[in-house]
Parts: C-alpha cells; structure tokens; sequence
C-alpha cells in the first residue's frame, strides 16, 4: 500500500517551468499536500465493508469459551464471537463469521479472504510490524493455581521446589521452571488441574482466563489463584496492514461498548469477572 513518491528538483532554471508544469499535472512533486489525500483514498478498508453490507470475520469456533458451537453443534458463539457481533451491530453492518483453522487464520486475512480475526490474538511486537490491531478486548495474566487449602504458596518465589504440572510446549512451563519448580510433564490444563485437585502435585501455571472458565463451570473444584504475573497480555481485533479506517472505526465501537457496559456484561457471562479492562 505504501508507495514511492518520486521528487522533482529544477535543475536548472530554464526547466523551472517545466518542473512546475510536470508538478501540476501530478508529476510527484516532493511536496506533502498532495500526498495525504492519495494516502487516505487508497484505504477502503471500512467503505468496503459499508458497501457489501457485512464484515467477515474469521474464527476458530472451536476454541471454547471465545468461539465455539453451544452444545457441540449448535450455534456459534463465545466471548469473541459475542463481542464481534456487538461491534459489527455498532458498525451498521452484518457479521459474516468464516471458521477457520487457526494454522491458516493470518494467511486468509493476508488473501483477503476475511477483513478481520477476532479469536483471541494477543499483541505483541512481531505481529504489530505485519498487521493492525483494534484496542484490546481482553486483558489477561499467568497466574499459580493451587488448592484453595494450600497456604504454602504466596508468590511465584515461593514456588522454589514445589512441584507444578505444566505441558512441556507451553509458555507457561518457562515460567514455573524459571521459578524453581520440579515440572511434571502432562498434555494440559485438563491433566494438569486434576493432579492439582488430587494432592498429587503442588501446583499448575496457566492463563487466567483458562483458570476463571474452569471455575466457572467448577465452581466446587476448590481451588484458587495464589499468585499472578505482573506482565498481562492482552488480545485484540486484527486487521491487514493499512486497514486504518477500519480499526478506527472499530476502536470507536468498543470505547461505545466499553462505556455502555456491554464489555463487561459479556465478560461476566462466560468469566465470572471483567476481562475486558
């Protein structure tokens, strides 16, 4: 989208004229006045989406509780899928949800396939240089998940020679092993929060989020947050690069669904608490 403005310079002033001339018919003088209008008409990301009425919007619908199918398969829904829908609503358009695998989410968005992704995609520094986010939605932290008795540990310090039950493909075992943790290899959080529950290990470090849906749905499972990270991640709408009408549009529709409550009745709905802040 970026382009090449090519400068013009009189090289002598007998072509001064001539330079003038070239620059009035759009030659690609060096100077910024004409720059910006080109620059704001070449993006139809959100006149796009006005025109054909809908935005598409790709998900998982496999990725319970942010986008999946009530019941197995019933219809889709979830905390993204909710919130995207509230969005498009605000946007005057249709929500046109293409499920897709998530190994091949960025590649669709890239073909232009779909105009946004709303499953969970956290930001950080090497998908910003590639793609434009919306404000975040979500906002989250690792946290140590422990039995609600254990009085042990306090802190990620005191997890020094505790034993944890991490999966050894997770961000999260670099936490507990930088902590000092004797690690227990499991397939995840399900494996993990069991053996937690039986006594059988100490601990478990996994996302928040994860953490307050189980006890959501577990709500006798007794157990509890002991520690939490101080980082956060944070999760947002993508777009392909230059889609900046559209993520300012979208922005705008969550600040309205931010200060009207809507984030965070939606956020209590499948997470007992607002995560959207």
């Amino acid at each position: 989208m970026n382009r090449v403005h090519s400068r013009r310079s009189a090289l002598a002033a007998t072509l001064a004229g001539l330079a003038l001339a070239l620059t009035a018919c759009g030659g690609g003088s060096g100077g910024g006045g004409s720059q910006a209008p080109a620059s704001s008409s070449s993006d139809t990301s959100l006149s796009d989406v006005k025109s054909k009425g809908e935005i598409v919007i790709a998900t998982e619908g496999t990725y319970k509780p942010f986008s999946f199918h009530a019941e197995g398969a019933g219809d889709l829904t979830g905390y993204d899928v909710e919130i995207a829908r509230a969005v498009a609503d605000k946007l005057g358009v249709k929500a046109n949800f293409q499920e897709t695998q998530f190994d091949g989410i960025f590649a669709g968005l890239d073909a232009k396939r779909f105009d946004v992704i709303a499953n969970q995609i956290s930001i950080n520094a090497e998908r910003k240089a590639k793609y434009d986010f919306s404000k975040p939605y979500t906002v989250s932290t690792g946290v140590i998940v422990t039995k609600a008795d254990n009085g042990s540990i306090t802190s990620f310090e005191s997890l020094k020679g505790k034993t944890a039950a991490q999966s050894l493909t997770s961000n999260f075992y670099k936490l507990a092993v930088d902590a000092g943790a004797n690690v227990q290899s499991v397939e995840g959080w399900a494996q993990g929060v069991t053996l937690v529950r039986q006594g059988r290990v100490d601990a478990i470090v996994n996302d928040k989020l994860t953490y307050l849906d189980y006890a959501k749905t577990n709500p006798d499972a007794g157990l509890k947050i002991a520690a939490e990270t101080t980082e956060k991640s944070e999760s947002a709408f993508a777009f392909r690069k230059g889609s900046t009408e559209l993520t300012k549009a979208v922005d705008k529709a969550l600040d309205d669904l931010r200060a009207d409550g809507t984030l965070a009745k939606i956020s209590e709905k499948y997470f007992g608490t607002d995560v959207s802040k």
